[in-house]
């Protein structure tokens, strides 16, 4: 039996040593190879790595970044390469692991040694007599779903889940079913992510995705990059980043924590820099703003913008606005503008972080290029007043002209491979009317028109009693959601829960009164149907659709695709009402003809799928056509926060110590851990660890190294902590500090969301810390 490792064991503070080498390079190479050894299946995984991101190949199952056109023998990076080998690893969790293992003695064990152990073979159902999983036919799994769900008083009883890795055909097939069954009920990790993105864009430019495609990056002259780790996150972004800054254009940067990723890079596939260990900047500028300072910073360059603008008029030089693009585009500037010069510096810059002189550099680095590239991730959306934020992001680009041109425009860089073809797919709580319509008219039934639950509010559903089944199409759920022992309670709450997985995680164990596990197979795996070999389409992150083939035979014949399984519980539980959802999986083209009738951008998508590279979805603003209400692209005249504390905290007469964010180790992916390492953050053999800035830490009287207990400060008089955290001195500004998540998920109010968007705000959490209950760190 294999050495069980508990949560509370430690490693000594020793293992942290400070990183200062470039991104990627030798340190790349060597994950990559441990990774790939780690797998126990090397010889077949080289074919699989060979042929990610490759024409008619394997699309990665990592992250949503875009492949590159040009034509390369390997093209995948560092975290690529964990994604592909982490999934197809010979390790297996099959029936005797499970009755070698109860469930509670299995809660003991910490995420990464759960996800470690191998590939689920069986579909397994928990018998809570025992607590143990048993086997059971795949039969009996669709049954007892099925059986569950047609016994609810209303299908608004029942949460159906996506994570973003789910195909488009699994994913159209999976809203189909739902939508039949009666509700819109989808919650999925969008609304913990991007959400912001997506409604701040669709009010302000009328569609919620980015405008620029991959090729634009090589024509732009500066591309922002705003809360963003594409090191960590997309490592396949910093080429093109690099690329930039050769050429002359700028790269410029807001991020708190200074990000490896975002200072130097080292290509790994080029000899001459490994040979002699060079290495290329991948910014030009970088900025460390306040945590949840972005808007102010950028309402601060709008506002020396229009200095700049008003004194060329009065001076009759060239204008620094684009006045025909305002003029015949866009709606609301002068109310916009009003709001601007009502903003005063004082506020700017206390919320930014930013002195003006900081603010002006980057102004002017914009002002001077004539094509501007926007980008942004977590760090912007994941706060109180995200949606506010991106739209003051839109307005800084409408006022020159930087939608709608190459080399210009927004981009939202997406996270998860397929999160953004997910929601094109259907998957959305909020669907769009002419999505219904075109359901109901293809199909002929009546599609359900009210709002359904977003992520937050499932589980706040399912606390309440309200929604009796969850079904999770993939993903980690418990450890992905806020305010963890809440979510854990709710969970415990259903009278069933499913999970279609390829491994073991923590959701698992969290169970309803019955649970099943359904194992699928993976991205790598060839999918074998009726009709033959199949592939299975993602969109990635700037609309291009491309088709992927596994490579690997599966690695249990008991597995089926995410397609079949979602097909199997729609037969179990509708029949053939509204389709023939057997017949439908026996061919996949016969999903992508339906696609075809009834999403917008997928004609002829059995034939355009087979283009090498794919195909390009389009995308209405960037070709300048403008559905909002006002038929232009609007500008957005928000105010900036009065406070960017919460006022159920300054209510009590509360101040935090310190603002934590959340964030991803090097060596992880979403709740996935790869190991207990963050090699750019110099971090070895642990993750329960708080970086905190030195002059805090020696404020507050501690000390680096010491054990501290971190405590979320919130409205509602529940007690939110974490235990034993060690406190590292890092390069971080002044009243920040950050830590991983799942690990400081507890800390995240379930009820601290975004304004209109339900997206806990894991990127600004109040907290305090105390010396910790246990022992000081070594």
């Amino acid at each position: 039996m294999p050495v069980l490792l508990r949560l509370g064991e430690r490693i000594p503070v020793s293992h942290y040593k400070p990183y200062n080498g470039p991104a990627a390079g030798w340190g790349a190479l060597l994950s990559v190879t441990r990774n790939w050894l780690g797998s126990k299946n090397a010889i077949k995984n080289i074919r699989a790595m060979l042929k990610t991101n490759q024409d008619h190949g394997l699309d990665c199952p990592g992250c949503a970044w875009g492949e590159t056109p040009e034509k390369h023998f390997i093209k995948f990076c560092e975290n690529g390469a964990k994604a592909v080998n982490w999934e197809a690893t010979s390790r297996r969790v099959a029936p005797a692991f499970f009755a070698a293992h109860s469930n509670t003695e299995l809660l003991e064990q910490n995420d990464w040694w759960l996800e470690s152990q191998g590939r689920i073979t069986h579909p397994m159902q928990y018998n809570p007599e025992t607590d143990h999983y048993e086997p059971v036919t795949w039969k009996q799994a669709f049954e007892t779903v099925a059986k569950h769900l047609n016994a609810l008083e209303s299908p608004d009883q029942a949460e159906f889940y996506t994570s973003g890795r789910a195909s488009n055909e699994a994913a159209f097939l999976y809203q189909l079913f739902v939508r039949a069954f009666g509700t819109n009920n989808f919650p999925d990790c969008s609304n913990m992510c991007h959400e912001a993105s997506g409604i701040g864009m669709s009010e302000s430019i009328g569609v919620g995705k980015g405008t620029v495609t991959f090729e634009d990056f090589a024509e732009a002259d500066a591309i922002f990059v705003i809360g963003q780790n594409p090191g960590t996150n997309h490592p396949r972004m910093l080429e093109p980043l690099r690329e930039a800054v050769q050429r002359g254009a700028q790269v410029i940067c807001f991020n708190p924590l200074k990000e490896r990723g975002l200072e130097r890079f080292q290509h790994p596939q080029n000899p001459l820099e490994m040979l002699t260990n060079e290495s290329e900047p991948t910014t030009s500028a970088y900025f460390r703003p306040a945590l949840g300072g972005d808007m102010a910073a950028i309402r601060g360059m709008v506002k020396f913008l229009l200095q700049w603008e008003r004194e060329a008029q009065a001076q009759n030089k060239a204008a620094v606005f684009d006045h025909a693009f305002i003029a015949e585009h866009t709606n609301g500037l002068d109310d916009y503008l009003t709001e601007v010069d009502n903003t005063s510096w004082e506020q700017i810059e206390d919320q930014s972080g930013l002195s003006r002189q900081d603010i002006e550099l980057a102004a002017n680095m914009y002002r001077k290029a004539e094509r501007v590239i926007m980008c942004w991730a977590m760090g912007v959306t994941q706060h109180l007043h995200s949606v506010a934020t991106v739209q003051e992001i839109i307005n800084l680009q409408l006022l020159c002209g930087n939608i709608g041109k190459p080399g210009a425009g927004l981009s939202p860089v997406r996270g998860h491979s397929n999160v953004q073809g997910d929601r094109t797919m259907g998957i959305d709580e909020q669907p769009p009317a002419s999505l219904l319509d075109a359901l109901e008219q293809r199909f002929q039934f009546k599609v359900p028109r009210h709002h359904g639950h977003t992520t937050v509010k499932a589980i706040a559903a399912m606390e309440s009693g309200e929604a009796r089944v969850f079904f999770g199409l993939g993903g980690n759920f418990v450890q992905a959601a806020p305010d963890t022992p809440r979510t854990y309670a709710a969970m415990k709450n259903c009278d069933l829960t499913v999970h279609v997985s390829t491994k073991l995680n923590r959701s698992h164990l969290i169970t309803g009164k019955q649970a099943l596990i359904l194992p699928c197979i993976g991205r790598t795996e060839i999918d074998y149907q009726k009709n033959g070999k199949q592939g299975v389409t993602v969109e990635d992150t700037f609309s291009m659709v491309h088709i992927s083939y596994g490579q690997l035979k599966p690695f249990s014949p008991l597995l089926r695709s995410e397609a079949a399984i979602v097909a199997g519980i729609a037969e179990a539980t509708l029949g053939k009402y509204p389709v023939d959802w057997s017949w439908l999986v026996e061919d996949y083209s016969r999903i992508r003809d339906l696609i075809d009738d009834t999403i917008p951008g997928f004609a002829n998508f059995n034939e355009r799928v087979d283009l090498p590279g794919g195909f390009y979805l389009g995308n209405n603003a960037r070709d300048r056509i403008w559905y909002t209400d006002s038929g232009k692209a609007n500008f957005k005249a928000n105010a900036l926060p009065t406070h960017l504390i919460h006022a159920d905290i300054t209510a009590k007469g509360d101040k935090p110590d310190l603002i934590l964010q959340t964030m991803r180790s090097h060596d992880q992916y979403n709740t996935t851990i790869y190991s207990m390492n963050d090699r750019y953050r110099g971090v070895y053999g642990m993750r329960d660890v708080v970086f905190a800035n030195e002059a805090d830490i020696r404020k507050l009287g501690l000390e680096p190294g010491q054990k501290v207990d971190l405590i979320s400060l919130w409205g509602d008089g529940k007690e939110r902590r974490v235990n034993g955290f060690i406190l590292l001195s890092y390069d971080i500004p002044e009243g920040q500090a950050a830590a991983y998540y799942p690990e400081t998920n507890p800390l995240v109010p379930l009820d601290s969301v975004g304004d209109k968007t339900f997206t806990p705000t894991s990127k600004f959490i109040a907290i305090k810390l105390q010396a910790s209950r246990e022992a000081d760190a070594a």
